[in-house]
């Protein structure tokens, strides 16, 4: 029996569109904050241990979502979520912990841009998927913006292979959308991201602990990784599902246009990187073939 407390409250829709956006600018910050702090605590933990740390930690937060799910998940469900734990977050946070070693935080912000048109690319190769002349167009411009990306230097070093890790990463979450969407579609989203991060976590931890800093790892350097993952993990990929249930995943996904903006403004701000002349040009014509690709449905 429901009481006066459950009924939904209504919003007048201007501030319901209002409230949407603020949301959706606050995760595209969040997650470009995420470039922020794998740059700050990669030296000292290495990319294995760093991503293990942060995928325990993000694990973490969702589970509860998970053990919520626990009457509608089958043994199939949990292999499943292994693999596509490797796919969606194991493999590529280690590309992009790999490459903020090498490279300024927002290399790897800008080519995380990339993943919304590899997520077209692959449903259309692999899932026969349509993908119609703008998307089309937006891949060749996007791959563009990859090369140009990749061919810049920053103080003198060369990020063609944080560049081209980050393209890589991106790729993995681009497949990895469509195979969850093929089979893991049966079960809430939330317990799909919970059950992804903890499959990835059972499979890192191993090479993480292989891997572990022989000297003591500094405290802001554990602070960026658990902030790394309760934050810019576990609680965005909450607060990211629950926008997608509430305003639909294409909404919900331009939150991700706003991810290098960010990336670029916080390693700006807190760690004094420089926007290169060849990375906002990169970005521009990256995020704007992401855009462009996603005017129309054709």
């Amino acid at each position: 029996m429901s009481s006066a407390l459950d009924a939904p409250v209504a919003v007048p829709a201007a501030e319901a569109d209002w409230r949407i956006t603020a949301e959706l600018v606050a995760l595209g910050a969040i997650w470009g904050g995420s470039f922020l702090f794998m740059r700050v605590a990669a030296k000292d933990f290495g990319p294995l241990p760093m991503v293990a740390t942060r995928l325990l930690f993000g694990s973490l937060i969702l589970l509860p979502l998970l053990l919520r799910a626990r009457r509608v998940l089958r043994v199939s469900h949990l292999w499943k979520m292994l693999a596509l734990g490797a796919l969606s977050a194991g493999i590529p946070f280690t590309l992009f912990a790999w490459g903020a070693e090498r490279a300024p935080a927002g290399i790897g912000a800008i080519a995380n841009s990339m993943t919304v048109l590899f997520s077209a690319l692959v449903a259309f190769v692999g899932f026969g998927e349509k993908i119609g002349t703008r998307k089309a167009i937006a891949l060749v411009v996007g791959f563009i913006g990859v090369v140009i990306l990749a061919s810049g230097r920053t103080a003198g070093a060369n990020v063609a292979p944080a560049a081209l890790a980050g393209a890589a990463a991106s790729f993995c979450y681009g497949l990895a959308g469509n195979l969850i969407k093929k089979y893991l579609s049966d079960i809430p989203p939330t317990a799909v991201a919970a059950g992804c991060l903890l499959g990835a976590t059972l499979l890192v931890a191993p090479l993480a602990v292989l891997t572990w800093p022989a000297t003591p790892i500094p405290v802001r350097s554990w602070l960026a990784v658990i902030t790394l993952g309760v934050v810019c993990t576990g609680l965005a990929y909450a607060f990211y599902f629950r926008l997608i249930q509430r305003i639909g995943a294409p909404r919900a996904a331009t939150s991700t246009y706003l991810v290098p903006l960010f990336g670029v403004a916080w390693a700006w701000m807190f760690l004094g990187e420089a926007l290169t002349p060849t990375m906002a040009v990169a970005g521009a014509v990256i995020l704007g073939s992401v855009i462009f690709s996603q005017k129309s449905k054709a």
